[in-house]
């Protein structure tokens, strides 16, 4: 039948993590409603999911989740689908002239598999050449936040941390590199607790050999603390 393939298809991409575009498939509606009367929407779908499963909502344990799941998905772990929670694009003149690389590294990554729904995390490194204009240094962390915080496929989310941060410095010299655990992988499926997955993103002159060697061997280098 075909819904029976349809649904084998959707199971075989899930596993495989592909992704669909860089940019995060939204509806055009997505922010027709607002931020409580979607935890009210959503909040009873998990009660009907938990009731689904044979679960007793009537349980002290048990009877305040579907709420808190709601809420979790609209202003955390989903928080970035909103636009309203872009961080700001101030950024500042390199007066002191510096005109090597700047390296961010270790960033904290928490996001979210959008084919099971289940944690990645991970390390985010970025660096960029300044083209006369420089960001404050939790701007990007605030900004693989802001990605992180949606449903994702983690190629995605590392051309949309360099995308924006072109846009924000004006420059293509912007290079990310995230290596993150998947607990669609590491508890789910093949169960392959020791794997990660790398993947990178380099624009502008970190295309080039040497300097993508340069923003590597930085990103190795033991951690000051």
């Amino acid at each position: 039948m075909k819904i029976e393939k349809d649904i084998h298809d959707y199971d075989a991409i899930g596993d495989d993590h592909v992704g669909s575009s860089s940019e995060t498939p939204l509806r055009k509606d997505a922010f027709k409603l607002t931020a409580s009367e979607k935890i009210d929407i959503i909040k009873d779908d998990v009660r009907h999911i938990l009731e689904t499963l044979g679960l007793d909502l009537t349980d002290d344990s048990l009877k305040g989740t579907p709420n808190r799941v709601a809420k979790m998905f609209v202003n955390e772990i989903f928080g970035g689908l909103d636009p309203a929670k872009k961080p700001s694009a101030s950024t500042f003149d390199n007066k002191y002239k510096y005109g090597e690389m700047l390296v961010e590294k270790n960033i904290t990554v928490y996001s979210t598999c959008e084919h099971h729904l289940l944690p990645i995390v991970g390390k985010a490194h970025i660096a960029y050449i300044s083209n006369g204009n420089v960001v404050g240094l939790s701007k990007m962390n605030r900004v693989v936040d802001y990605f992180a915080k949606r449903p994702q496929v983690q190629e995605r989310l590392t051309i949309q941390v360099v995308k924006e941060l072109q846009k924000v410095l004006n420059t293509e010299d912007v290079a990310c590199v995230i290596d993150a655990k998947h607990l669609c992988v590491n508890s789910r499926g093949i169960k392959d607790v020791a794997s990660s997955t790398v993947t990178s993103e380099f624009g502008g002159a970190f295309k080039n050999k040497e300097t993508k060697r340069e923003f590597l061997d930085y990103i190795s280098l033991d951690t000051a603390f």
